[in-house]
């Protein structure tokens, strides 16, 4: 089974900025909490992902790339509105750090996201990186797509 240990935090200043990041849209055909289905069209490719809950860090993840035309389709039929962001890849000290500058209803949120092989991995804060909010359900990308970071 494929697993996500992923942790989260919201970025300060503009350290983190890449000149040409990728686009991206998505939106979610189920937003249930065991099993979170998303697809995900990112520059020229799209994929389909699902996710199931998480536990300590960790959750089960599936992802398979699918052709574009279908993930317009399926971009119609999600649940919600459709999550635009721009991402920004950095390596930082020996991690890959994936930085999301949010638009639309969530224009104004930075969330810098690093995956990790254990869930006790330890690595280099890059000096970008500000309060860590792994364990706050409103930051996942399914919960920004149905309550916007502008109503909080």
């Amino acid at each position: 089974m494929a697993t996500e240990i992923e942790r989260k935090f919201l970025v300060v200043g503009e350290g983190w900025r890449q000149p040409a990041p990728v686009r991206i849209s998505q939106g979610y055909l189920s937003r249930e909490p065991d099993r979170t289905v998303r697809v995900r069209i990112a520059g020229e490719r799209a994929y389909l992902t699902i996710k199931g809950r998480a536990r300590n860090l960790a959750r089960p993840e599936f992802e398979y790339e699918i052709p574009v035309a279908d993930a317009e389709q399926l971009l119609k039929l999600c649940d919600g509105p459709i999550l635009e962001k721009h991402r920004h890849v950095l390596d930082h000290a020996g991690s890959r750090w994936e930085v999301d500058e949010f638009h639309g209803d969530n224009a104004g949120l930075v969330v810098a996201e690093i995956e990790l092989e254990r869930a006790d991995q330890t690595f280099e804060r890059p000096a970008w990186l500000h309060t860590e909010v792994t364990d706050d359900p409103r930051y996942l990308n399914s919960n920004l797509s149905a309550r916007p970071y502008r109503s909080w």
